[in-house]
């Protein structure tokens, strides 16, 4: 596991979540722990290594 940090959309306090990285493509939908908001979380890895990572606020 690979712990990866990024902003939220909504309130910008930075935020980690860990990751495996022997999955190439992922998409997650977590809430915020700051401050609940729903954030869309599309991290890719090749060779084990983040080479992109998709952060989007969701418009529910």
């Amino acid at each position: 596991m690979e712990e990866i940090f990024f902003q939220c959309p909504y309130c910008w306090q930075e935020i980690s979540m860990l990751m495996d990285p022997s999955i190439t493509e992922q998409v997650y939908v977590e809430d915020c722990e700051v401050c609940c908001n729903p954030i869309e979380i599309n991290p890719v890895f090749r060779d084990n290594e983040l080479i992109e990572l998709n952060i989007k606020a969701l418009d529910l």
